[in-house]
């Protein structure tokens, strides 16, 4: 019999997965406006974790800024003009941040704390999703004319399809062969036997990918370097769970949220891929260069 909560995560599933495609396909304002409003509701969370801690963040300058930084990506699909736009906006926030701070100051208050985590939620959400905009839109930015259509979203979908399948792998393993803690102070429920099953089911994806992506035009992967990037962003996506489990441990919940039945919250579904994303789209632009 399926679990309630594997009832859950199925049913989350048959709704964000083709609306997830359907905005991969689509790209642009539509794929960005996705993001931005998982970017959004990502930091909200952030925030929550934030003030458990004693953290007074400032949700009206971080929200929109982490919402703003992906929105970035949608309006320029291209690293260097989404850098200097994301690096003006981040400037702009330090700045604001401890005006805000310090004005709105009681005895029990740290400007400093409030400061720094409404920027690391901004750089946390919006900064690492802005990066599946700069994927599906990276052919654009250096072959406009030459390039298959279909390899932006190719490359967009092998970090998600890598990361489902090792997070897929590392929940029924730990769940079935799970008797070593990997890491019991952060993580308790995580275990080496699921880590294992993760980062085999990581690297055997990655290379089976590399059949389908060894012949696109300008970002081409071979099997055995899908197999190698999968390695890295299986590392990278069991690093950014136990980051976020790291937060969530601090904070003394169990959860991010309850907005994804089965999952938790957006922190909670997505913690894997704030890691990867980037990590795919550094090791895709080598490949490239290399190819």
């Amino acid at each position: 019999m399926m679990s309630a909560e594997l009832r859950a995560r199925f049913a989350v599933a048959l709704v964000g997965i083709p609306v997830a495609l359907l905005a991969i396909h689509a790209g642009g304002w539509y794929f960005g406006g996705l993001l931005a409003v998982l970017a959004g509701a990502a930091t909200l969370e952030f925030h929550r974790l934030a003030v458990a801690t004693g953290a007074r963040p400032i949700g009206w300058l971080g929200v929109p800024a982490a919402a703003i930084l992906v929105l970035l990506a949608a309006y320029e699909p291209a690293f260097g003009a989404w850098a200097d736009r994301a690096l003006t906006l981040l400037l702009a926030l330090v700045l604001a941040t401890p005006v805000v701070a310090v004005s709105r100051r009681s005895a029990e208050d740290s400007p400093m704390l409030s400061v720094t985590a409404t920027i690391a939620g901004v750089l946390y959400t919006g900064g690492t999703l802005a990066f599946a905009l700069l994927l599906r839109h990276l052919p654009d930015s250096v072959a406009a004319d030459s390039h298959d259509p279909l390899e932006g979203r190719l490359l967009v979908l092998y970090p998600l399809v890598v990361i489902w399948a090792s997070d897929s792998a590392a929940y029924f393993a730990g769940k079935r062969f799970g008797r070593t803690r990997m890491a019991p102070q952060v993580s308790p429920g995580k275990t080496m036997e699921g880590g294992v099953a993760g980062l085999a089911a990581a690297v055997i994806v990655g290379a089976l990918a590399g059949f389908v992506m060894r012949d696109l035009a300008s970002f081409a992967v071979s099997p055995g370097s899908g197999a190698l990037i999968g390695l890295a962003l299986g590392v990278a996506g069991q690093l950014g769970d136990l980051a976020e489990s790291l937060l969530k441990r601090e904070a003394g919940v169990k959860d991010s949220g309850a907005l994804l039945p089965g999952h938790g919250g957006v922190l909670d579904r997505f913690d894997a891929l704030f890691f990867s994303l980037p990590v795919a789209y550094v090791l895709l632009v080598l490949t490239g260069s290399a190819g």
